[in-house]
């Protein structure tokens, strides 16, 4: 993507199908009222005001309910080629998580009253930032046959779909109690730690434009990078749901016999239900893996 630089002004030109293609002067006021400038306040408005309908009431309380109020004040305003996209991606990550969590662990156990309303209309505005974002990374992703940085392709998407993944894993198994039982599990535990490492890796080497430190090529890089991870990722499909789930390695097959889980209250998950939440989010981490190892694999045919 080309991009001129003079004094302050950032003038960068883009060509693609979503009609975003003319000039944009970045801190210039005419930026605003393009359709990308429009759609970015949008996202500044939304998260704003369900960060400021929560915090007027203080309806939040708890892990779950400070992750929601980080998510809707977090903003980081840089931009060049590959992060504009990036952030966009985990915005509309986040605000996903915070659109379904907070209302599955707080509001919908709020009496009816002021405190509710506004938790509710916070919600509402949540799921307007997550749309807004969403529909940023589908305008800038990279179209067939454009010249544009790593981020903006699928693969590049992936890495933060998988990093995000990873975060909400370690969310839940917060409680050390889960895993340091049995070698299995704190194996899985290793495996979630190892390949978002990893992810973030080629996520920062993209940021920072240092891909040609790397002593082999960055396509086959990530090639060996994701079929690493999808192998590590099968390892931990099979032994997390063993060992949570089967009687015979210790594991508790049915919710009933958790009597964490007969508490209903906010902001409060119970044990079982953290071991089956990643459960599942391992299943969809290995499908992304396995995803990127796919493009990845074409990336590095393609240079060939």
């Amino acid at each position: 993507m080309p991009v001129t630089v003079t004094r302050t002004t950032i003038t960068t030109t883009t060509t693609s199908s979503s009609g975003l293609g003319s000039p944009t002067i970045v801190g210039s006021p005419r930026a605003l009222t393009q359709p990308l400038g429009l759609l970015r306040l949008l996202q500044l408005v939304s998260t704003c005001v369900a960060f400021s309908l929560v915090a007027s009431v203080s309806a939040w309380t708890g892990s779950m309910g400070n992750w929601s109020m980080f998510t809707w004040c977090f903003r980081f305003p840089l931009s060049w080629r590959n992060f504009p996209i990036t952030f966009a991606c985990y915005a509309a990550l986040f605000c996903l998580s915070a659109s379904i969590i907070y209302p599955t662990t707080y509001v919908q156990f709020l009496s009816h009253g002021r405190t509710r309303d506004h938790a509710i209309a916070a919600t509402f505005f949540s799921c307007i930032a997550c749309v807004a974002y969403a529909t940023e990374v589908a305008w800038t992703r990279a179209r067939p046959g454009e010249i544009t940085g790593y981020m903006a392709t699928v693969p590049g998407l992936l890495k933060v779909l998988e990093t995000f993944v990873a975060c909400i894993i370690f969310a839940f198994i917060s409680d050390t109690n889960l895993y340091q039982h049995q070698p299995a599990l704190e194996w899985c535990v290793a495996v979630y730690a190892i390949c978002f490492i990893l992810a973030a890796i080629a996520i920062l080497l993209n940021l920072g434009e240092c891909t040609n430190v790397l002593p082999i090529p960055f396509p086959s890089f990530l090639s060996g990078l994701a079929l690493l991870s999808v192998l590590l990722y099968a390892t931990a499909l099979v032994l997390w749901p063993l060992y949570q789930f089967d009687e015979k390695y210790g594991g508790q097959p049915r919710r009933s016999r958790d009597v964490s889980c007969s508490r209903s209250h906010a902001y409060y998950v119970c044990a079982w239900d953290r071991r089956l939440a990643v459960a599942i989010l391992t299943a969809i981490n290995l499908l992304a893996y396995v995803a990127d190892l796919v493009h990845s694999a074409r990336l590095v045919f393609v240079k060939v």
